[in-house]
């Protein structure tokens, strides 16, 4: 009769260690890895990082819950990323998402096998990370938010605000090649056919960015182009006050500049194209190929205009910039 009830409670054991043993292996799992690669220091990317989790989230994926995120920072030296990149590498992460073209061709270098996803602000296709926009053929896949396309644009829209605009300076970042000589290119095509003469100035670290402006102050150009690139927009607040400082009226390309008071930003949503990684990450992590999602490219362009700046700089906001302001900032 004991032996009997031995059985029992040994079966009804059994059936609770039977309950027990998928949620272990579940609990066991370790959980998927994304890598995130960028070029500028992590304090100067809280919103883009919020916006990154956020697509992870409408895929699904909450960081700390079901997937870990390993952050790699280049702190705005370009040439840490080969070794940030081959590191992520190295812990065989399930998918990297990279921030800036020089961060997407470092993990390219790295990797020919984990899905990457990029967000660069030039054509990807021109670049060499994808054969096709609709088919990138490759391991990678990402957003282009159409910054460089739109220098020439920016400039159109700075001479409209601007009208006795001669002579442009045009601050550009030398260490982001890619992104320099497309903005420059585009930037002088665009100068040449509105009759604008253009003065380059580079800087790729904060004390370049006082000196250019020192040199601004004696060169005294009219208005001052900032090119899109990810180390100048980091630095956003130092570009705003000096900007206000020298009297420049500046055109920018992401809006959170006009935000903390710069005068106008024109250009594709940066938060939106961050979530955007996110979302193709987390849709890497469910089973998705890189070369089967199409490269996303932004629709919806903002122009921002801070018409406190525009006061202060003795600038009259034309009617026609005013309809079609996506924003103005009072």
């Amino acid at each position: 009769m004991a032996s009997h009830i031995e059985r029992r409670k040994f079966l009804a054991t059994l059936g609770g260690a039977a309950v027990a043993w998928p949620l272990a292996a579940r609990a066991q799992q370790p959980m998927p890895v994304v890598g995130f690669l960028d070029s500028r220091s992590a304090d100067v990317m809280t919103d883009r990082l919020r916006a990154f989790r956020q697509g992870l989230k409408d895929t699904g994926h909450v960081e700390g819950e079901n997937v870990a995120i390993v952050y790699r920072f280049a702190e705005n030296q370009i040439g840490r990323l080969p070794e940030l990149a081959a590191d992520l590498v190295r812990r065989q992460v399930a998918v990297i998402a990279t921030g800036g073209a020089p961060a997407a061709f470092a993990t390219k270098a790295a990797t020919a096998t984990i899905p990457t996803i990029f967000l660069v602000g030039d054509d990807p296709v021109r670049l060499g990370l994808v054969t096709s926009l609709a088919r990138p053929g490759g391991n990678l896949t990402g957003v282009n938010p159409l910054t460089v396309e739109l220098a020439a644009k920016r400039l159109e829209l700075l001479r409209e605000l601007v009208p006795a605009a001669v002579r442009v300076a045009v601050l550009v970042n030398p260490a982001d090649v890619t992104n320099t000589e497309s903005t420059l290119r585009a930037v002088e095509a665009a100068a040449r056919a509105v009759g604008l003469q253009i003065q380059v100035f580079n800087a790729s670290t904060s004390r370049e960015i006082d000196t250019a402006f020192e040199t601004m102050a004696r060169e005294r150009p009219d208005a001052l182009f900032v090119a899109a690139a990810p180390y100048l927009n980091g630095q956003r607040v130092q570009l705003v006050q000096l900007a206000a400082f020298h009297r420049l009226p500046a055109t920018y390309g992401v809006r959170e500049v006009a935000e903390v008071g710069g005068l106008m930003s024109y250009g594709g949503s940066i938060m939106d194209a961050f979530r955007q990684v996110g979302v193709y990450s987390g849709r890497i992590l469910k089973g998705a190929k890189p070369a089967d999602l199409p490269v996303v490219q932004a629709s919806k362009f903002e122009l921002v205009i801070n018409a406190q700046t525009a006061r202060m700089l003795g600038l009259q906001i034309p009617d026609k910039l005013l309809a079609i302001a996506d924003e103005v900032i009072e």
